[in-house]
């Protein structure tokens, strides 16, 4: 494995699906990842600990969107402002994914960086770290693929995104990618399940180069508008680019996911969601309780 990898902590999103209920708990309108939805600490926060046995505190980056600063100055009082990437508006995963690309790579020539959201609950994190250090070690043999961390599928869910798996690769658990699948109808979902795909986490290792080489590929305007020395401008006229969709999708053939069976990953990503992911792990946050004895 990479000695020193860097992470990435996407934390720019607006966390709309989750206000109704982020609001309820915070009282303000701070987006869910900035939110203590569990065990009394952010989702920020958690994300940041859970990586720490593999990534460097001052190998990890945080992409933030300026209008947030006053909910994420408190998570990040203590980190550098070198490794603060703040973005002028909120333009999607796959502009965050460039701007801290870029910043890394002002530090570090053909650096592996690992990329993370901050809105998923882990229910065994020892289980989540096995499979990194798995994809850290095939994107060093593999360094013209991006990894991708697919999560065993347990119901046929039609809100998440799925990797149709395609050849395995010899005793290891990593597998080539045939196709994405965003947000399948509940029939096609019953097929994937049935078929053993994954549930996509969106968790992304590869090489700074291989990731910035795709995004040029298919988005050759976020690298150029990133050039432009007037960010508030360049960010204004930027349309939004999505990693996974439009980036990721278009190249299965660039791709390879290690199929994580252990981790217990949830996407937090609507407060049905949320509220099942804690019943079902018997979690019991003081807000929760409170909203049952109203």
């Amino acid at each position: 494995m990479c000695k020193h990898p860097w992470a990435v902590l996407l934390a720019g999103g607006d966390g709309t699906r989750l206000q109704s209920l982020t609001h309820r708990i915070s009282g303000d309108s701070r987006p869910k990842q900035f939110c203590r939805l569990i065990d009394g600490k952010s989702l920020l926060s958690q994300t940041k600990e859970r990586l720490n046995p593999i990534f460097l505190r001052d190998r990890t980056l945080f992409a933030v969107t300026r209008a947030h600063e006053v909910f994420y100055s408190e998570d990040l009082s203590d980190t550098d402002q070198l490794q603060i990437v703040v973005q002028p508006q909120n333009r999607g995963t796959a502009v965050a994914i460039a701007a801290s690309l870029l910043r890394i790579l002002q530090m570090e020539a053909n650096a592996l960086v690992a990329l993370f959201p901050c809105d998923h609950y882990y229910s065994n994190e020892d289980a989540l770290l096995l499979s990194i250090g798995f994809a850290l070690t095939f994107a060093v043999v593999h360094p013209e693929s991006i990894i991708l961390l697919g999560a065993e599928a347990h119901y046929p869910e039609v809100e998440y995104g799925w990797i149709e798996t395609g050849a395995p690769i010899p005793n290891s658990p990593v597998f080539h990618v045939n196709r994405f699948w965003e947000k399948p109808s509940l029939r096609k979902a019953r097929s994937l399940w049935r078929r053993g795909c994954l549930w996509n986490t969106f968790v992304s290792i590869g090489y700074a180069g291989t990731f910035l080489e795709l995004l040029r590929l298919q988005r050759p305007d976020v690298l150029r508008s990133l050039e432009d020395e007037d960010l508030d401008c360049a960010y204004q006229a930027l349309a939004p680019a999505d990693f996974s969709r439009e980036i990721l999708t278009p190249l299965p053939d660039r791709l390879l996911v290690v199929r994580d069976v252990g981790s217990g990953w949830a996407d937090l990503g609507s407060p049905t969601r949320l509220i099942s992911t804690l019943v079902r792990n018997r979690i019991e946050p003081a807000w929760l309780s409170k909203m049952r004895t109203v």
